[in-house]
């Protein structure tokens, strides 16, 4: 397996810190160097836990994935097109360097992602 880039921590640090603001409300059930998960300890609309939250760090990108992007997609309609050119499917950011425009804005989401979500019962 190829090495990531030495930049690579770094950006996950700043990633995991966004999801660290909200920790006291989920389960972490992964914290390591390379991957750090938050899960849901039960939602109403899926009758049991789930990920709800992570990121980590592969070969060629840091990815952040953020559920509540899926759950409620007008979510993406106020998104920067910088922040969507970083989108991978339908609830995945990735990343190669650090931005901290994209970051901020990531920020945002992901307390409007989680608020959103709260009030539609789905977390």
């Amino acid at each position: 397996m190829k090495t990531p880039p030495p930049e690579f921590p770094v950006i996950f640090k700043k990633l995991r810190a966004i999801l660290r603001e909200h920790e006291s409300r989920f389960v972490v059930s992964a914290d390591r160097d390379d991957y750090f998960c938050l899960d849901v300890r039960f939602s109403p609309k899926f009758k049991g836990p789930f990920p709800i939250a992570w990121v980590k760090i592969s070969k060629s990108y840091v990815s952040f994935h953020f559920m509540p992007v899926y759950f409620a997609p007008q979510l993406q309609k106020a998104l920067s097109a910088g922040l969507k050119a970083r989108m991978q499917g339908k609830s995945c950011f990735n990343f190669k360097a650090v931005n901290e425009q994209l970051f901020f804005e990531l920020r945002r989401l992901t307390a409007k992602g989680f608020e959103v979500s709260r009030r539609a019962k789905v977390i």
